[in-house]
């Protein structure tokens, strides 16, 4: 179709058809400019036409051939070649320009971006119907392929290099009996990561230890005390504190503020978050005593229960506070929202998948697609520039706890000023004052 003839053609249909027309007219287009490149590679092997240049290589007549347009299959006449051997024999040349004309891996990359966004294996027939290959079987084995390649990337990152500051764990539940417990970092300089995930029935022990120790085989290591953030989890505390002895564990409030209110009437609501909020916001280990005292007196009239889950957390409820750093960075390490933050989005990217089947790897490949794309979101943590005053806080501490583990130095003893030759030359004892 010319030029010509497609404005006057667009000029004829509605505003609704002109898409596909224009379109219709694109796909001739490209048709046109692959007959035109495998007749240009035709040319180069045999020379011109009708003037063989008389090599091993000629033309040997056309056949039907298709090409991948977009995704979707194009009929096109494939010119032929071969080439003469030694033994009086032909054989067929394929042509370069036709090979990647049929190459699938654009039809590839369009199904896996459509199975990223949220199409589902059933409905990509229904989004592609004119494209090869889109049955269920096949889209399967492409999304295996395309999802192990999303394991081995997360899991391929050197941990080595980064200087480490904060590490954050928690668990998500991607179905009644699996759960994944996931490890994000953060460096001095406040870049997010992605560190790794270990998937399992509980919040286990067992699941915790394997995660550290794989993170840790990849090089993960700290110059200096880590701060760990956890929801309070048993399991979480004890894998940390096993790895990472030194580590400074602060309990994540907004868990702990969630588990005292489920124990208290809701017209305390109120009360509860508005001395939580004061506890963010105050600076120092001497002003977050006094919110914790008042928290306690609060609670002491209004519920037993809650009184002591408040008291359960002990010193890891103002552990940060305890390093007297800079309250700007109280919004993003005194909780484990940036990891919850990256569960929500996680969430949205496996909504469509309605049931995780244990007995296979579905799990792990789903959850290493979601996180790689959290991860592309992460943003520079907020107050990043006061991360050098907690840095040389949790410094300051393991001097501290170091001292106080050896005690002081011994002073030296005292010596006499007698001359040496004196003292060497009598063997009395120097007499005391009270002889």
């Amino acid at each position: 179709m010319s030029e010509s003839n497609l404005l006057q053609l667009l000029g004829q249909v509605s505003a609704a058809d002109a898409g596909e027309v224009f379109r219709d007219h694109l796909r001739g287009c490209v048709r046109t400019m692959i007959s035109d490149v495998m007749a240009a590679e035709v040319h180069e092997l045999c020379g011109p036409k009708h003037l063989p240049a008389g090599g091993d290589t000629y033309r040997a007549g056309s056949s039907p051939g298709r090409v991948l347009v977009e995704g979707e299959r194009e009929e096109v006449t494939r010119p032929r070649v071969r080439r003469r051997q030694t033994d009086g024999r032909s054989q067929e040349v394929p042509l370069a320009t036709y090979r990647s004309a049929c190459d699938p891996q654009q039809l590839q990359a369009s199904i896996v971006t459509a199975l990223t966004a949220g199409v589902s294996t059933r409905d990509l027939q229904t989004v592609q119907p004119k494209s090869p290959g889109v049955g269920k079987s096949n889209v399967s084995r492409l999304w295996q392929n395309a999802g192990q390649q999303f394991v081995d990337a997360l899991r391929s990152h050197d941990l080595s290099e980064p200087n480490w500051l904060v590490l954050m764990l928690d668990g998500i539940w991607l179905s009644k009996d699996q759960l994944a417990v996931v490890a994000i970092g953060i460096t001095t300089a406040g870049h997010k990561r992605v560190l790794d995930f270990e998937l399992g029935s509980t919040e286990n022990a067992e699941v915790c230890s394997d995660l550290m120790r794989r993170v840790l085989q990849r090089g993960f290591h700290c110059e200096r005390p880590l701060l760990a953030v956890l929801d309070g989890s048993a399991a979480l505390r004890t894998a940390v504190q096993t790895f990472f002895p030194d580590a400074v564990v602060q309990r994540c409030l907004v868990h702990k503020e969630k588990n005292i209110q489920a124990k208290l009437s809701r017209k305390h609501w109120g009360e509860l978050a508005r001395l939580f909020r004061r506890l963010r916001q105050v600076q120092g280990k001497t002003a977050a005593e006094e919110v914790v005292g008042d928290l306690e007196r609060f609670l002491q009239s209004k519920n037993a229960a809650a009184l002591q889950s408040l008291r359960e957390a002990g010193d890891e409820l103002i552990a940060l506070h305890s390093l007297d750093v800079p309250s700007t960075l109280h919004r993003h390490l005194l909780s484990t929202n940036a990891i919850e933050n990256s569960f929500r989005n996680t969430r949205r990217k496996l909504g469509r998948v309605t049931r995780f089947r244990a007995e296979t790897d579905q799990a792990t490949r789903r959850l290493a697609f979601a996180l790689s794309e959290v991860e592309k979101g992460f943003r520079r943590l907020a107050g990043y520039k006061d991360l050098p005053h907690l840095a040389a806080a949790l410094e300051q501490r393991r001097a501290r706890e170091l001292a106080n583990r050896t005690g002081p130095f011994p002073s030296p003893p005292a010596t006499t000023k007698a001359p040496i030759r004196q003292v060497a030359t009598t063997n009395e004892l120097p007499k005391s004052n009270d002889q």
